[in-house]
């Protein structure tokens, strides 16, 4: 496990802590009202957050609860509709002072900007570590918004967490897959692209997962595929009460699984996919409690 990746990490941070303190807050010159700010995805979301900032608004509060939990949100937080088409005249009588959003998903720049200045976000790019892209990113949305110095210190938090998930885990674990279930005869499964397996290159763990993935890191496949995957701990993502897995987990089929008849298969709460920050620290505070049971 790559130790001195962490430490470096820790140490550019560390010294951008000084740069930080003196840099003048840029929201404040733009008139950006930190008070007022909507974010319409959820990994935006998590931004302001992990910023000390408490969005005005986001879109779709109700699944916001259920697929990423975690921090929860007040009842003040407002929800303006559908993540990818948000009621718009809502919005203008929220009358935000700014909009973060992500590329590729809802609406665009365009689409916002006659209610408010837009600051925009991606999931991942070319290099396929959609982690060391929200690093960048979260500082990027520090400067924009005048918390340069939250920004370095709530990633120097998170390399912290990560190089103490390190040290929990078993020693020589198995290949990791990591799958959530959409109904009961699929699953979306995560590999190369994904939050998840960026994590766990830096945790120096393996993905069992080696098929094709989209850019975001996911595939669906029928459950049947899973059956092929030997000698691997299974992590499923549960999203309430009524989880598939609670049906197929009765089914002949999911009897013959290898991390089932090997007692390989962890049931885990919802982490989102598509997450930042706090989606990673979730996935680390609940990764060596399932390989260490």
């Amino acid at each position: 496990m790559d130790v001195s990746f962490s430490r470096r990490r820790l140490l550019t941070l560390s010294a951008l802590l000084p740069l930080a303190t003196i840099l003048p807050g840029r929201a404040h010159a733009r008139g950006i009202d930190s008070e007022r700010i909507i974010a319409l995805e959820w990994r935006p979301v998590e931004m302001l957050l992990a910023l000390g900032i408490m969005p005005l608004a986001i879109a779709d509060k109700r699944n916001y609860h259920r697929w990423v939990r975690e921090p929860a949100l007040p009842d003040s937080v407002v929800d303006v509709g559908l993540r990818n088409e948000p009621n718009r005249e809502l919005m203008q009588r929220l009358r935000p002072s700014a909009f973060i959003i992500s590329k590729g998903f809802g609406p665009s720049e365009s689409d916002l900007t006659p209610i408010a200045p837009c600051w925009s976000t991606a999931f991942n790019d070319a290099s396929g570590r959609p982690l060391g892209l929200l690093e960048r990113d979260l500082l990027r949305l520090g400067q924009f918004l005048g918390r340069e110095q939250k920004a370095v210190e709530h990633l120097t938090y998170l390399h912290q967490q990560i190089a103490a998930t390190r040290e929990k885990l078993p020693a020589n674990p198995k290949p990791l897959v990591m799958f959530s279930f959409l109904d009961s005869r699929r699953v979306m499964i995560f590999g190369a692209n994904s939050l998840f397996n960026d994590l766990l290159e830096r945790l120096g763990l393996r993905n069992a997962w080696e098929g094709k993935t989209n850019p975001w890191g996911s595939a669906i496949v029928g459950i049947e595929t899973l059956v092929r995957l030997e000698n691997v701990t299974a992590l499923c993502f549960m999203h309430g009460d009524d989880d598939p897995v609670k049906t197929v987990a009765k089914s002949a089929l999911w009897q013959v699984m290898p991390f089932v008849r090997e007692g390989q298969l962890h049931l885990l709460p919802a982490v989102w996919f598509y997450g930042g920050s706090f989606s990673a620290l979730r996935f680390c505070q609940l990764l060596p409690e399932a390989l260490c049971a």
